[in-house]
């Protein structure tokens, strides 16, 4: 049967797959003038562009000590893994891009902890939303989905997560992978930290509620769009994702209980930096420099401690990811091909 063109029906579907063939040609030579060019953040959004639609990201749950943890996998299960921990106030979805482009090579996890994103948020009064105690449920959530050695991205509160459990069974972790996620004194500036710091030294009400600004809207958006090079290229799903978990009743408490327990990282930073001189892991450091929270001044003191460590500067702030993934993508995938055993 012919259209009102013309043109058989087979035939416009023979003309159509021709011109998919086209497209994926055209796309790469663009791929491949942008590498020679040095253009790896286009290249890298080509390449996640190509992943997403090869790749299948699975949404998942799974109970951790009566806790419902949600998680996205993706990639081979027979793979190296890695395990994709993330910051504040975001979740799992702060890795929506990164995840389709490392799971064609690598089994690749990514939970939300307790009262972030879609996973449950038990009551304060019968669970303590401390750093021990959020480690100890991603250890424990880490065994449930099969991960017995793998490499760990950090990324902010991601980092004394991830420390406490690396420091703790340094023989199941194959790399580190950190992005704007702190381990040292010289990364807690007192531009940011000082109002926090007093409330560590004084969790009085009135410094509890001095913080409480720290989870608006506008705050949260701050975290995104300070210190990027284009606030153009910063989707606001992000921030707005967020700021809805935020919202939920309760949530906010939650929160100002995870402020102060943050002191209780500084103490164990020792004890990081031992595990760091002791094991070695292989290390990557993608690192936004103009982040105020977690400044370049928290990036160099880990090669005082790390021997086989790749470090990077990226021209971008706290999530950078969300400015700079098509450059980091490759970064890390390179890393766990020639350093992560």
């Amino acid at each position: 049967m012919k259209t009102a063109t013309g043109i058989s029906n087979s035939r416009r579907r023979a003309l159509g797959a021709l011109g998919v063939l086209s497209a994926s040609a055209l796309l790469a030579v663009a791929v491949a003038g942008a590498v020679g060019l040095g253009e790896a953040r286009a290249a890298g959004n080509v390449e996640g562009a190509a992943a997403r639609s090869e790749v299948g990201v699975r949404y998942r749950t799974v109970s951790v000590r009566g806790v419902d943890m949600f998680y996205r996998e993706a990639g081979p299960k027979d793979a190296p893994a890695i395990l994709l921990l993330h910051g504040f106030p975001t979740s799992s979805h702060m890795f929506r891009d990164l995840i389709p482009v490392l799971a064609q090579k690598y089994r690749v996890i990514a939970p939300d902890y307790p009262g972030y994103g879609q996973s449950g948020a038990p009551d304060r009064a019968g669970f303590a939303y401390t750093f021990d105690n959020l480690a100890a449920v991603v250890d424990e959530f880490t065994r449930e989905v099969g991960l017995t050695r793998f490499a760990v991205y950090v990324q902010d509160y991601g980092a004394p997560i991830g420390y406490r459990i690396a420091s703790a069974h340094p023989e199941r972790i194959s790399g580190l992978i950190v992005q704007n996620g702190n381990a040292y004194e010289e990364g807690l500036p007192d531009s940011f930290w000082g109002p926090i710091k007093k409330y560590w030294a004084d969790p009085s009400k009135q410094n509890r509620e001095a913080l409480r600004h720290l989870l608006t809207v506008d705050a949260t958006k701050w975290q995104y769009t300070t210190g990027v090079r284009d606030v153009s290229a910063i989707s606001p799903d992000a921030w707005t994702m967020d700021q809805a978990g935020l919202d939920r009743p309760g949530n906010q408490e939650i929160q100002l209980d995870l402020f102060l327990s943050y002191g209780s990282n500084p103490p164990m930073y020792p004890a990081w930096q031992r595990y760091f001189r002791d094991h070695q892991p292989p290390t990557l450091i993608v690192w936004g420099k103009n982040d105020p929270i977690f400044p370049e001044s928290g990036a160099h003191p880990y090669k005082r401690d790390l021997k086989n460590v790749e470090f990077h500067l990226f021209d971008t702030g706290h999530f950078a990811l969300e400015e700079d993934g098509g450059a980091i993508a490759p970064l890390i995938l390179k890393f766990m091909d020639e350093k992560v055993r």
